[in-house]
């Protein structure tokens, strides 16, 4: 990510004016994107995650960490949950944190499938997949302090019986982050190659039943989970994010065009708050080779099926960037390594400020060191 603008002076870009996204009235366009950091012991969120996301509440919309809906759901060392008391408790500090500080945040709901190793699952089971077929990436185990990247564990197939209790576990976590633990709403991890990411895409998906084959099909879970927690919240507290050509965690489509056509036309009728979606690699290149897209006829599938929740959009933008997309239409501008780095990156972006550059060897696992010690303009 570049610095945002060699220039000194304020913009005057409706990306730092306030809009209405489903329930919310956000101070800006500008979101906070989801990030890993790998510091919650026991999925518990500590008092250093309240400060963290605090520093960084003049965002208009925080995204959490992905969060686990389940210890099935666990995929990485030391990330935070919903499923336990201590879990919601923690995050409880958090939000009343961030709504102190004036700030909007909604929980990041995550079941990571196959991208999971058998030391994080309940009696060391296998991480579970719409098919048997391993994932070529890696997760984090943190033993001693030290987090280490590891080969994911070898899947099973779900039964076609377990996927509607799944489903009723994302919603309970739905309620959880919202009723119990104070978050503004939640935001469905339908990307990067996740579970519900791996039920879409041919390259994971090979099932033979209700759940594979036809583009249908294969919606067919991500759709169920968005439904039920649009029937148990109101589509005004709930996003989702998806990501079309990524090939983040071994995951691709044959034909990604017309699957996420059909799915953001299903997703168009159920007033959501908005859709996140990641311009190519996530974290990587906006054009990915051999993977054309058009985010242009997307959003139009969208706004034509009736769609009206808010467009996000995230990968690799800087000021400039952002503001241009502001202009052409897009309602919101997600940023992610650039807020680890810089906790008042609205200011920065507003002033053309310069940006701190993250330390990589502290995104992983630790303290307060790369997490809350990032210097503000003040």
């Amino acid at each position: 990510m570049s610095n945002p603008s060699s220039s000194a002076s304020s913009s005057t870009s409706a990306l730092y004016e306030p809009v209405q996204v489903g329930d919310w009235q956000l101070a800006n366009r500008v979101v906070m994107a989801p990030l890993t950091r790998n510091r919650s012991p026991n999925a518990i969120p500590r008092d250093i995650t309240a400060t963290y996301y605090t520093q960084r509440a003049t965002a208009g919309l925080l995204i959490t960490e992905a969060t686990a809906i389940s210890q099935q759901g666990q995929g990485y060392s030391d990330v935070p949950g919903l499923y336990g008391t201590e879990q919601l408790d923690g995050w409880k500090k958090v939000t009343q944190s961030v709504h102190a500080a004036g700030g909007k945040i909604v929980c990041q709901l995550w079941h990571v499938g196959r991208v999971s190793h058998v030391d994080l699952q309940e009696d060391g089971a296998a991480p579970v997949a719409p098919s048997a077929i391993a994932a070529k990436t890696k997760t984090v185990l943190i033993k001693d302090g030290v987090p280490t990247f590891v080969e994911t564990s070898m899947p099973r197939a779900l039964d076609a019986s377990e996927i509607p209790s799944i489903v009723k576990t994302f919603r309970a976590a739905a309620r959880n982050a919202v009723e119990t633990a104070g978050f503004d709403g939640v935001e469905i991890h339908g990307a990067n190659g996740y579970l519900l990411d791996q039920f879409l895409k041919t390259g994971a998906n090979q099932r033979k039943d209700d759940y594979g084959g036809s583009i249908e099909n294969r919606a067919r879970f991500l759709l169920e989970v968005t439904r039920g927690i649009v029937d148990d919240l109101g589509g005004g507290k709930v996003g989702i994010r998806l990501s079309p050509v990524t090939p983040a965690n071994d995951i691709e489509d044959a034909d990604p065009q017309p699957l996420f056509d059909y799915v953001v036309r299903q997703l168009a009728g159920l007033s959501l708050a908005y859709l996140h979606v990641i311009e190519g690699a996530t974290g990587g290149p906006r054009e990915v080779e051999g993977r054309p897209f058009d985010y242009a006829a997307l959003k139009a599938a969208y706004r034509e099926a009736g769609g009206k929740g808010a467009w996000m959009v995230n990968n690799g933008y800087d000021k400039a960037s952002a503001e241009q997309a502001i202009a052409d239409g897009a309602d919101l501008v997600a940023f992610g390594r650039p807020y680890i780095a810089n906790p008042d990156l609205v200011r920065r972006l507003k002033e053309g400020a310069p940006l701190n550059t993250p330390d990589k060897n502290t995104f992983y696992g630790g303290g307060e060191k790369g997490y809350i010690d990032y210097p503000t303009l003040d």
